[in-house]
């Protein structure tokens, strides 16, 4: 039987990208979805999306950097279903900045959605999944979640090293307890995220064209890589050759990752930084999470 079969699952920041993905996947696999996304008529049209190929689905409006939002959510997802298998803590945004560039403005909105949406998420779930004794908690960082991301992506890389280490810190506790947790690391996915995403006294276009050098990844294929870990209750998934090979990389020598790192900050910043004299880009408008 598979192991999705059947059952119900959150997915935050479901309405696009990774998130979209992986709904029509579980939806694929016989799992009632729970769509969820802070943009409502997104996570409406991929629900109806879905039950017009005879999937189960709904959506639901989720704002994950408020912690009654994601509580209501998965409150709602009891009420109505009585249990709850998945919980993917998928929502998240994208920084592109060097930290000398950065306002607090920046720090607290990335923090927001990137760990304390995940921290929201993963603790309303694990409440309802330890008294029920059953269901996986799913983590989305990224390969930055592994491994640093080189020229401007501090802040971004702080968040994806933390809710990796919120995840693997609760796997063992968890399982005595019969809840189960994984952590997502993708590399670079063609989503809307470079679109979303906060770019302070950078160049967006230059920082979309670096991204591309690696080469994007459609969402449907880290989707599946995505489920096949879950279902193996794989502890950390990279999903790609970058994320794969940046990891192992690091782990085998972080020295000579240290000098190439510097190496390519250098190479990158007289190309797309700003300098904030020269009205460089600080943009905290945006309330999108991918």
């Amino acid at each position: 039987m598979d192991p999705f079969e059947e059952k119900v699952a959150i997915v935050t920041g479901g309405a696009s990208g990774i998130g979209r993905a992986l709904c029509e996947e579980l939806g694929r696999r016989g799992s009632t979805v729970i769509v969820a996304d802070i943009n409502t008529s997104g996570a409406e049209h991929v629900a109806a999306t879905l039950m017009g190929a005879g999937r189960r689905a709904l959506h639901a409006h989720v704002d994950v950097s408020q912690a009654h939002s994601v509580q209501q959510l998965v409150a709602e997802a009891i009420a109505q279903h009585g249990r709850l298998d998945y919980m993917f803590n998928n929502a998240g945004i994208g920084l592109a900045a060097e930290l000398r560039d950065m306002e607090m403005e920046h720090w607290r909105y990335i923090l927001d959605i990137n760990l304390w949406g995940v921290i929201y998420g993963t603790t309303a779930a694990y409440q309802v999944m330890v008294k029920q004794g059953f269901g996986h908690i799913v983590n989305a960082a990224s390969g930055a979640g592994l491994f640093p991301a080189a020229a401007m992506g501090t802040a971004y890389t702080t968040t994806n090293f933390a809710v990796v280490g919120l995840s693997m810190a609760l796997r063992p506790e968890a399982a005595g307890l019969g809840v189960k947790v994984s952590v997502t690391c993708p590399a670079v996915v063609r989503t809307g995220i470079f679109d979303a995403m906060i770019y302070a006294n950078v160049k967006p276009e230059r920082v979309r064209a670096a991204m591309t050098t690696f080469g994007l990844m459609q969402p449907a294929k880290c989707a599946r890589v995505i489920i096949s870990g879950v279902a193996r209750n794989q502890a950390i998934i990279p999903v790609g050759l970058l994320a794969r090979v940046g990891w192992w990389f690091y782990r085998f020598s972080p020295a000579l990752y240290d000098l190439i790192a510097s190496q390519i900050a250098g190479y990158f910043r007289p190309l797309i930084r700003i300098p904030k004299s020269d009205g460089g880009i600080v943009d905290t408008s945006r309330k999108t999470q991918t």
